[in-house]
């Protein structure tokens, strides 16, 4: 299937994959360049949506896209499991799954395998972070950068989570969400770091970061945490901050001016991290 999205002036191709993963068979859209170059840079891109809702096509809104266009990147999307079908651990074995499969079909893809990378935004930003942890701990692939967008990955309330009435995502939101990922877990300083990232207290050896949020929605103070975290364990981290608007600015306003600039410097990371990150397989 080819895509053109004529609003952006973006020729593409995106084709369905299967995955296996487990014991089902789990649908991914492959987003490559009309003109595919040689060792191109493999992203895993998962899509938000609160870990309950949300889908892959959401790919075409996000800043992976950008990728595709300016940097010639191969963009996988898969269709993960949500929790109100199956809480966690489901969507990260799925994204895991689709992770191992990026690698292991990276020549047929044109993905260069020492540089596969994991984005996403919102719920898929802590799916990023998560699977990051999980990667570095099996030992089985290996990810060169991660970019977890206003990631979503404390199940505890925070300082900029507890009380917050702003539009797309508030503390009512956000409580429902975690309940249907975790269920009794929900409110568990005790669940594992796979489950809840902010809950991990060893953060060494995973993977330089780049994210953004705003001042305004419930995430900023737990990006902030994980970046400086993050920091403090050794690993190049950095995060651009918008003041005041809301969560997921950059995709429901794209043309506000923070959000073009949000673009602009979310690719300019993503062109140094090119340059600059490499993670050889094996």
């Amino acid at each position: 299937m080819r895509v053109r999205l004529t609003a952006r002036g973006l020729d593409l191709c995106a084709e369905r994959v299967r995955i296996v993963a487990g014991r089902r068979r789990m649908s991914a859209l492959v987003l490559k360049p009309t003109r595919p170059r040689a060792d191109a840079p493999g992203v895993l891109w998962i899509h938000g949506g609160g870990y309950a809702t949300g889908m892959k096509e959401m790919v075409f809104m996000s800043r992976a896209v950008d990728l595709v266009e300016r940097y010639g990147a191969v963009v996988v999307s898969p269709a993960y499991r949500l929790s109100w079908r199956a809480p966690y651990p489901a969507a990260l074995d799925d994204c895991y799954a689709a992770l191992l499969w990026m690698r292991d079909h990276a020549v047929e893809l044109g993905v260069n395998p020492a540089q596969l990378m994991v984005g996403g935004e919102s719920a898929g930003g802590g799916l990023t972070a998560s699977l990051c942890l999980i990667a570095r701990d099996r030992g089985e692939v290996a990810v060169a950068y991660q970019m977890p967008l206003y990631p979503m990955i404390d199940n505890l309330d925070t300082a900029s989570s507890a009380d917050n009435h702003n539009k797309i995502w508030n503390t009512r939101r956000n409580h429902q969400a975690w309940w249907l990922y975790l269920r009794k877990d929900a409110q568990s300083p005790q669940v594992s770091p796979y489950a809840a990232a902010a809950r991990a207290t060893d953060l060494a050896g995973l993977p330089p970061a780049y994210t953004f949020v705003c001042t305004g929605e419930p995430f900023y103070a737990e990006t902030l945490a994980y970046v400086e975290a993050l920091r403090f364990a050794g690993v190049p981290a950095e995060v651009d901050v918008y003041e005041g608007l809301y969560h997921a600015f950059d995709m429901m306003e794209p043309d506000l001016p923070e959000s073009q600039l949000a673009r602009q410097r979310f690719c300019e990371h993503f062109g140094r991290a090119c340059a600059t990150y490499f993670a050889p397989q094996g």
